[in-house]
């Protein structure tokens, strides 16, 4: 049965000529056409039918294949194709016009205009726009019994034909309205419209154009922009283009963002009846909707990929972005408060870190503001995941000294009102992302003068006087000696609280290294060292050695392997550092020519002892770490000052109140902190301390056994 087959096998049999059969009726069960099965569904019969074909010697043979089949994605039961007369626009004759309206289209991302979209475009085929049920728009056709087909465009033109009033289109108000015309009795053929059909009127449809709000409608169409799901290349987004090609000669919309399909964790679909998915209330109670926002805004779900949802992500980014972010407001409004702060106008700083934070910030104004231009969510939401790290991890921590200090002078002014600036410009820049959280924040900072909403004010716009791409370079670079520094501690496992007696900095650009000269202080403070020095040659403190790649070089020079390992043992410190860069070198073995490539060898640096180093982006960090008894000491302080405050955070102590500590330790811990018991006391807020036998927290302070308690001091610190 042929008519039961799939469309590829329904053009084949009526392109052969084969006359359509189909004893099948609405419910899947044969027809009286097959009196032996009348009324037996047609899977039912499957065995009866084989059974009476073997009986009549007409099976050929007889086998069981493994394939795919549809099912019913809401029922999870087999569906049957059945050869039904339906009603089609001719999208065929359009397809031209179709093709030239999809290149004006803006679509994020790229690939589907000529990708997904264009090549169902390229092979678009008439559109059966009919349905055989009850409930849906009914087709507004009217047909005589001898096949004279009258289409009525309006209500009016019904009531007039019909002499009937028409208060409701839905098929049980108007399927037994008729009328006569030249002789002929017209009624409505029983078909409703494709769902989709009312889908791609929509833009004027809702409107009632052409009756009403014509000049309105037009004014807004084509759309400015729409957005929906991967899967609507064959469903919306067609249906839009193909109605308004073919009424309108126009495409129905400028700009679109195709999102991914959302899957669950394991990368199957979302299922009610599987529950394969976190309760979308439980997250939004837990997490809050901004995170699932950013978590959705910062994939490849607005790329048009697919993306299997998890709850873990949607936490990374609370850690990461949400709750730093508040923090930092938190931060800000906690020393207002203490210090009586108020914001009195624009930022205009004289330290060369406001003036980073700053221009980073316009940096991020321009990004965000330049993907959003281009519909590009992802690119959009990157700038500002980066800036807040930057703002908190590295900003708000270089510059806590500054909004601790006692008195007020004007380098804490510039960085209460620098962080302020900060905050509530990138409030108003995030809003379209994160919107409670930016509301929150918001309301917090706001003056009176101010909107009543971070979404009444306007979105913020560069400015360029505040830019400073050079002073942006020279953090960047700092950063880079600070990371590596850090990574370097943690890899031969020297606590970040251990001062150093030295760090050297080398890098062969003079003008970089100029500026890195500029944030000596600043680099000393962060990697921890009494001493940092600046050089050009890196040859002072690394060596280069190099080791062939056996398996990468041996299918380059084969037999000559050998010969090749003497000539690179050879190198010299000059062409070790061309191959470091990334550069290659000419090799001579035997008469015969190589092109020696940096993935033929392994170049590493080796430093002398009591030295490690690392290297990025043409800066060499060398840390220096050999231990004295000094610089144990301090470290002893330093890890004391840590454990201390731990205390006062964890006892809930407030960032201003003064304590006093009892301490039961050991000698050498004593002796650290009376070394550095200036430091130590300013460091933890402390009023007075006593050393003896105590019922407190004990820690490990550098493998030396301390017990330490903490009480809130009525007395001013001395």
């Amino acid at each position: 049965l042929y008519s039961l087959a799939k469309e590829a096998d329904f053009f084949i049999c009526t392109a052969a000529g084969i006359e359509i059969v189909c004893p099948i009726d609405q419910n899947g069960k044969f027809t009286d056409e097959i009196p032996e099965f009348e009324g037996e569904f047609v899977k039912d019969a499957d065995k009866p039918i084989i059974q009476k074909l073997k009986s009549q010697k007409r099976v050929f043979r007889h086998s069981q294949v493994r394939h795919r089949y549809p099912f019913c994605w809401r029922s999870d039961t087999p569906l049957i194709y059945r050869a039904v007369r339906t009603w089609f626009v001719a999208v065929e004759k359009i397809k031209d016009r179709l093709l030239k309206n999809n290149q004006e289209i803006h679509w994020v991302p790229g690939h589907i205009k000529h990708g997904r979209f264009g090549k169902w475009l390229e092979n678009a085929r008439d559109w059966s726009i009919s349905r055989n049920r009850y409930w849906g728009t009914p087709l507004p056709i009217w047909r005589s019994e001898d096949g004279e087909i009258v289409v009525i465009g309006s209500i009016a033109e019904l009531e007039k034909r019909t002499g009937k009033k028409v208060s409701d289109l839905h098929r049980h108000f108007i399927d037994d309205l008729t009328f006569e015309e030249n002789g002929k009795t017209f009624k409505r053929i029983p078909e409703v419209f494709d769902c989709w059909f009312e889908s791609g009127a929509m833009p004027y449809a809702q409107n009632h154009y052409p009756f009403e709000n014509k000049e309105e409608t037009m004014q807004s169409f084509p759309a400015d922009f729409i957005a929906e799901g991967l899967d609507q290349t064959r469903g919306w987004f067609y249906t839009l283009n193909v109605l308004s090609t073919a009424l309108f000669d126009k495409p129905a919309f400028q700009n679109v963002i195709v999102n991914g399909i959302i899957l669950a964790e394991d990368g199957n679909k979302m299922s009610k009846r599987l529950k394969n998915y976190p309760e979308p209330e439980k997250m939004i109670n837990e997490y809050g909707a901004d995170g699932i926002r950013l978590f959705l805004m910062g994939s490849g779900a607005v790329e048009a990929e697919d993306l299997r949802f998890s709850e873990k992500g949607v936490e990374q980014v609370m850690r990461a972005v949400l709750i730093p972010f508040w923090n930092s407001h938190v931060f800000l409004s906690t020393y207002a408060k203490i210090y009586d702060w108020k914001p009195n106008g624009k930022a205009n700083p004289s330290a060369d870190i406001d003036k980073w934070i700053l221009s980073r910030l316009q940096q991020v104004v321009e990004e965000v503001t330049e993907a959003m231009e281009r519909y590009e969510l992802r690119s959009a939401v990157t700038p500002l995941v980066f800036f807040i790290d930057s703002l908190t991890n590295w900003y708000i921590r270089r510059c806590r000294t500054r909004f601790w200090a006692d008195t007020d002078t004007p380098d804490r002014r510039e960085a209460f009102e620098t962080l302020y600036h900060v905050l509530i410009t990138l409030a108003k820049v995030a809003a379209p992302f994160i919107p409670f959280l930016t509301e929150a924040i918001y309301l917090q900072l706001r003056r009176d003068i101010d909107p009543v909403s971070v979404h009444l004010c306007d979105y913020p716009l560069p400015e360029p006087a505040l830019r400073d791409a050079s002073l942006e370079k020279e953090m960047k670079a700092t950063q880079i000696v600070v990371s590596n520094a850090h990574a370097l501690r943690k890899e031969h496992k020297l606590k970040v609280r251990q001062p150093l007696k030295a760090a050297h900095v080398i890098t062969a650009d003079e003008e970089l290294l100029t500026a890195l000269k500029r944030q000596e202080k600043l680099i000393a403070e962060e990697l921890n060292v009494h001493n940092v020095a600046f050089s050009n040659k890196e040859e002072e403190f690394v060596t280069l050695i190099c080791k062939p790649n056996f398996r990468v070089l041996g299918k380059k020079v084969g037999p000559k392997m050998p010969i090749a390992q003497e000539v690179i043992k050879k190198f010299d410190q000059k062409q070790l550092a061309i191959l470091l860069k990334g550069e290659s070198l000419e090799i001579d073995l035997e008469g015969e020519s190589f092109t020696l490539t940096p993935e033929d060898v392994s170049v590493q640096r080796e430093v002398r002892e009591g030295l490690v180093a690392r290297s990025e982006e043409g800066i060499t960090v060398v840390l220096d770490t050999e231990l004295n008894e000094e610089l144990l000491l301090e470290g002893i302080a330093r890890e004391l000052i840590n454990k201390v405050n731990t205390m006062r955070r964890d006892d809930g102590f407030h960032v201003a109140d003064r304590v006093e500590i009892g301490m039961q330790t050991t000698e050498r811990v004593m002796q650290a902190f009376e070394k550095h018991r200036e430091l130590i006391m300013h460091e933890i807020l402390g009023v007075n301390i006593t050393f003896g036998p105590q019922e407190g927290k004990k820690w490990d302070i550098n493998g030396e056994e301390t017990i330490i308690s903490l009480l809130l001091s009525e007395k001013p610190s001395k």
